[in-house]
């Protein structure tokens, strides 16, 4: 027979830690390769994301201590997106978490895991969206958090309702994981054939000779729409620092564009904006994926890169060409402006390249558009393991379905 459930204020079950002030670890202090620091950025879809993360020395990391994670620890961002958190992994334990960030550690009564799903709960983010502060950006503190209500049965029914939704989110890493290994050897296999194996007696060329570059729409915020009522627009947000599809990032539009906005599954997008100077965004490519039906726009922060009609080289090709280290110096180059960076078009038109045999590249492309077909197939079934999981969830924290217990059947 499964318990009754219980109400209490997160302060009573959980520590509340927010990270190092900036007066602690300032930016200079980050390294590479060293200990990595989450921050607002790396939290996605309830997951620590892998990319490109700052780091610390192994001196700072001990004088620091007390900012360290471990697994089953959950952090919320505190800035901006306050309604958004992730679990500790094992493979991150040891890691640091920034001053952007509050981490949750349970101390008693309450599953670790179990508490993360609460947090994912929908009526949840609601809430800590509304008692958030802030003018311009929400923001939450430690105080705000710790005294958040949260309910929760007993231990044995915790840990078997976080069985339940972390058997999927498991089949949801794995997914993730093998996309991750079919990128990887994709991009080997691009940097094998046309970086280290080059011939010298390949013609230079161009990019101008073989693609074309879009410009995108200037949208008016008044046409900003919710899902389901205008067409995806891929924005600047779709693109992942580092170069990807952020799928989370789509936006919604309802009023007028012309054919030329127009953007469908498999065109090459490239961010052509940037805040700043890390170049972390600017000029990276991503691959407009079918999740949001046949046809899209894009908008004014975003290049349409294709492939003209007169080429043998495909968008695969041309994709993890953009990417290489030749191409990024060159369009890197070509950006300017003082606070906001900018790419101009001819960022993506003059700079030049070793042009491959169209033999090498048809079986490059035969090779990677298999790799590509996988990961769709993955996304779409990671996107129906993640359905299940969201009408699951909802039903399980409030009680509505109750879990079979090894003692007893589901109530």
């Amino acid at each position: 027979m499964t318990g009754e459930w219980k109400e209490c204020e997160l302060r009573d079950v959980a520590e509340v830690q927010t990270g190092p002030f900036g007066s602690q670890l300032k930016n200079e202090q980050y390294i590479a390769g060293g200990t990595p620091v989450v921050t607002v950025e790396h939290i996605s879809n309830f997951r620590i994301i892998d990319f490109d993360y700052p780091s610390v020395t192994e001196e700072d990391k001990d004088r620091l201590s007390k900012y360290l994670l471990k697994t089953g620890d959950i952090i919320f961002t505190r800035v901006g997106s306050v309604d958004l958190s992730a679990y500790v992994k094992p493979h991150q334990d040891g890691w640091m978490f920034s001053s952007r960030m509050l981490r949750v550690r349970p101390k008693k009564d309450v599953d670790s895991r179990f508490l993360s799903y609460f947090f994912q709960q929908n009526r949840f983010r609601e809430y800590i969206l509304n008692i958030s502060v802030g003018a311009t950006m929400p923001s939450i503190n430690t105080e705000i958090l710790k005294g958040i209500t949260i309910s929760y049965p007993p231990l044995p029914e915790q840990r078997a309702i976080a069985s339940v939704l972390s058997s999927l989110d498991d089949k949801i890493d794995l997914l993730h994981r093998q996309n991750k290994t079919l990128e990887a050897m994709a991009e080997t296999l691009f940097r094998q054939w046309f970086v280290e194996e080059a011939d010298e007696e390949w013609e230079l060329t161009t990019l101008e000779k073989h693609t074309e570059v879009f410009r995108g729409l200037s949208y008016k915020g008044s046409g900003l729409t919710e899902k389901g009522f205008g067409i995806p627009m891929h924005n600047l947000n779709s693109v992942y620092e580092g170069g990807g599809y952020k799928t989370d990032g789509i936006k919604f539009y309802s009023l007028d564009y012309k054919e030329r906005h127009l953007v469908f599954p498999g065109d090459i997008i490239v961010a052509n904006t940037e805040q700043g100077h890390e170049f972390k965004l600017i000029g990276f490519p991503a691959i407009v994926p079918d999740s949001f039906g046949n046809v899209g726009i894009f908008s004014q922060h975003i290049y349409k890169v294709l492939p003209k009609n007169e080429t043998y080289l495909s968008r695969e090709f041309i994709y993890y060409l953009l990417m290489s280290n030749s191409m990024r110096e060159q369009i890197l180059s070509a950006t300017n402006g003082s606070t906001v960076n900018m790419l101009a078009i001819d960022g993506l038109q003059i700079p030049n390249f070793k042009l491959p045999p169209k033999i090498n590249v048809i079986e490059f492309t035969e090779h990677v558009s298999a790799y590509w077909s996988k990961i769709s197939k993955n996304k779409n079934h990671i996107r129906t393991l993640e359905k299940m999981r969201d009408v699951l969830l909802p039903k399980l924290m409030s009680g509505e379905v109750r879990v079979e217990l090894a003692q007893g059947k589901s109530a």
